[in-house]
């Protein structure tokens, strides 16, 4: 199946060729424009219907017509000379406050997308009373606008609105300032947007960069880029438009992340097949360039093949969490790399056979012999040592791995901006009022026989409530038209986001209210705290879930793949040691040396589905090549030595690109976002230098043919013609491989 395809494709390349182009620009297009319809920005309707905090959702929206969309934003009014309010002042603002609230704002048109395809967010806010701060400092406005908070259409409308108010007030020599929800994520996205800008930049130079200086050519250097691109907006298209069709919602930060996957994955496929290309070239310069295309990606394909079907079985394991975050990104991400997996077994192998040796212009390397390089040195080192190697390495990740200890988790989602106007706004009213007065938790009691609640009974609740530590203020209940469901909104003392908010909340809080709820009726707790501490119940017992299935179905892939019992022992090992050290040195930089509360709770599965995943490509990449050499004739640690100089060049190049790729993430304001792309940058660092390179190549050294028990390479008789014993490994000298022969071209590659 898989040189069925790539050998059509290198027969047929302008028709593949025509065909992705095709593809790639108008699943871009779609994927683009409908995005955010296929999004769903309320973590907590990610959570099952089990939850104290979902069940809370499913109230507000049944009894209190809070709609799941729904964004509320904090408006705070005072004067600007900075004196108090007087009663003057605080009609004026009541009155200006209503009419902002009657009037309609309208979404502004945008040139990027046509209007069939643009989601209308043009609406009218809803605005609540106003709320007067002790010593009449300032008034805040409850602000309600409905709408996908990452959609820039709903962002565009907040700052029609924010526009509008802003000059109503002045009129009347008042300021405004917004904060929570809606207000932090736009000002954060603008805060952040030239240094995402920016790192985006740097890595697109750094992938142009180490292909010029591997392969000395303009074409190998960007024809990757672009193809991968092309590949990468088809994918997402795929996504979006599988999520429409499904009724999924998919979390706003999977795009982005697909986006960073892709990018470095399918620039790893195109390495792999580039580096193949040009030994084969180099080995047979006669030899017609589309017939060694055909040839290379026929070879190279099943490793590749190998490679994402072992990410896509990882990432599919998320299909059995609970925390919808995480179900969703399963399937999302499996779908891309199969997409890009289809892409090179087809669009690359074309455009090999297209360019031909032209892809390496204006590179003379294919009329020289490679010099030995590092890679040839660092082979043979690995192959006479292998112990010591094998020693160092192990060591190496050990140490690392004991930063583990102590490890703590953090569910904060603060986007991490700071300096923005909605953070300064936050700190005005924090001076004055509890911190949670902009986002409230909300405690709802409803009957449990559909009878009016006891309306004693809830104000009983709301006492007890006031007199829970942690709880600064405590609203007067609101009951719906029926009467038998009541909410009541607490301000806490903490930050609704830290870790003290989500203990208060889990603790005294829901202890509180199973005490004192009243008779024939049920409480459930909701808000940002009760979200974020039912949520980390639900990540506990998924960590526990998924990572034993990822593991046990990993082996079983890399079992049937590699047909061999000892080989995938060899490679979860290897890999399971690199998701220790990568996850205890991300833990002693975050948690012990900057100081922050915890590693953020969603880093140790998605690093461990990374690291394991995309590790296990380079060393499927790695062991491949090990099993091709071994095949030929001569001791095994000269065939180790063999496909460590040949494949070390690409894994290394393909790590770099790939941990740039990630490394990008870092530079985020949000900590969160920082831990995710320095963790996984250093995991695959981690995985392409220390594991792929140099712990799996010196334990099949160490093990032998044996690695491949029961199905070993078929090892042909020496021939039977004089030789003189051979004791080195390094590239450069008769190759102990083949004793009796000068080492051809095919069997020395470094770079140039």
């Amino acid at each position: 199946m898989i040189r069925a395809l790539t050998g059509y494709s290198t027969r047929n390349p302008w028709k593949v060729i025509t065909l992705w182009v095709l593809l790639g620009i108008g699943l871009t297009l779609v994927g683009q424009a409908l995005m955010f319809r296929a999004t769903e920005s309320q973590l907590g309707d990610f959570l099952p219907d089990k939850y104290d905090s979902a069940a809370a959702l499913k109230v507000a929206e049944d009894k209190f017509g809070i709609k799941p969309d729904a964004n509320s934003v904090t408006m705070l009014v005072k004067r600007t000379d900075g004196k108090p309010l007087d009663a003057a002042d605080q009609r004026r603002a009541q009155a200006a406050a209503a009419a902002l609230g009657r009037q309609r704002v309208v979404m502004p048109k945008t040139a990027d997308q046509p209007d069939f395809l643009t989601e209308d967010h043009s609406q009218t806010p809803k605005i609540g009373p106003g709320t007067v701060a002790p010593h009449r400092d300032f008034i805040l406005f409850p602000v309600g606008l409905s709408g996908n908070s990452t959609d820039p259409g709903l962002q565009n409308v907040f700052k029609e609105f924010r526009k509008a108010a802003t000059g109503t007030y002045a009129h009347d020599g008042l300021r405004t300032g917004f904060t929570g929800g809606l207000a932090d994520t736009v000002d954060g996205d603008e805060a952040e947007k030239t240094v995402s800008t920016v790192a985006s930049l740097l890595t697109v130079g750094l992938i142009v960069l180490l292909n010029v200086l591997v392969f000395r050519s303009v074409m190998a250097a960007l024809l990757p880029l672009l193809a991968v691109s092309l590949v990468g907006g088809a994918a997402a298209g795929a996504v979006v438009g599988t999520a429409l069709l499904t009724g999924v919602r998919l979390d706003p930060s999977t795009p982005s992340l697909i986006s960073v996957v892709l990018l470095g994955i399918g620039i790893d496929y195109f390495l792999f097949l580039l580096f193949r290309f040009r030994e084969r070239l180099r080995a047979h310069p006669d030899r017609d360039a589309r017939g060694v295309a055909g040839e290379v990606a026929g070879r190279v394909g099943s490793a590749i093949t190998s490679a994402a079907l072992t990410i896509v079985a990882a990432f599919a394991t998320l299909g059995v969490a609970s925390f919808g975050q995480f179900r969703v990104l399963g399937p999302a991400i499996a779908i891309s790399v199969l997409v890009m997996l289809l892409a090179s077994l087809t669009f690359m192998p074309a455009l090999l056979a297209v360019a031909g040796r032209r892809m390496f212009w204006p590179s003379r390397a294919l009329r020289r012999k490679p010099r030995e390089g590092t890679a040839g040195r660092f082979a043979a080192a690995v192959a006479r040592r292998p112990v010591a190697v094998t020693v160092g390495a192990v060591a190496l990740l050990g140490a690392m791995a004991a930063g583990t200890v102590g490890m703590k988790m953090d569910y904060g989602t603060g986007s991490g901006a700071t300096g923005t106007p909605a953070a300064a706004t936050a700190a005005e009213i924090s001076r004055a009022l509890p911190a949670g007065v902009s986002d409230p938790t909300g405690v709802y009691v409803t009957s449990k026989d559909g009878r009016p609640l006891d309306r004693q009974g809830v104000d009983g609740l709301a006492r007890a409530l006031g007199r829970t530590p942690g709880v600064g203020q405590v609203a007067p209940a609101v009951f719906d038209k029926a009467g038998d469901a009541a909410r009541i909104d607490l301000y806490l003392t903490a930050d609704p986001q830290s870790r003290k908010a989500r203990d208060l909340v889990s603790g005294p809080v829901r202890t509180t209210v199973a005490r004192h709820t009243p008779p024939g009726g049920e409480a459930h707790v909701g808000g940002t705290a009760a979200i974020f501490a039912d949520i980390a119940t639900a990540v506990s017992e998924d960590l526990q879930l998924v990572f034993p299935v990822a593991a046990a179905l990993i082996a079983l892939i890399l079992l049937v793949l590699l047909r061999s019992v000892l080989a995938p022992a060899v490679l979860m090992l290897a890999v399971g040691l690199g998701f220790a050290a990568t996850l205890g040195a991300s833990t002693l930089v975050f948690q012990h040396l900057r100081g922050e509360p915890g590693v953020n709770f969603t880093l140790p599965l998605v690093l461990f589905l990374f690291v394991v995943a995309l590790g296990t490509d380079y060393n499927i990449l790695m062991s491949d090549r090990i099993r091709e050499e071994m095949g030929r004739p001569g001791p095994a640690r000269s065939a180790v030595a063999r496909a460590v100089r040949h494949t070390a060049p690409a894994v290394a190049t393909a790590g770099l690109v790939l941990a740039g790729s990630f490394g990008s993430l870092s530079v985020n304001p949000s900590p969160a976002t920082q831990q995710i792309g320095f963790a996984t940058a250093l995991g695959i660092l981690l995985s392409a230098f220390v594991l792929s390179t140099a712990l799996v190549p010196a334990l099949a050294a160490l093990l032998g043919r044996a690695l491949w028990w029961p199905v070993r390479p078929r090892r042909p008789a020496l021939p039977q013609t004089p030789r003189t014993p051979q004791t080195s490994y390094g590239p450069g000298r008769q190759d102990a491989a083949d004793p009796g022969r000068a080492p051809a071209p095919y069997d020395r590659i470094g770079t140039d």
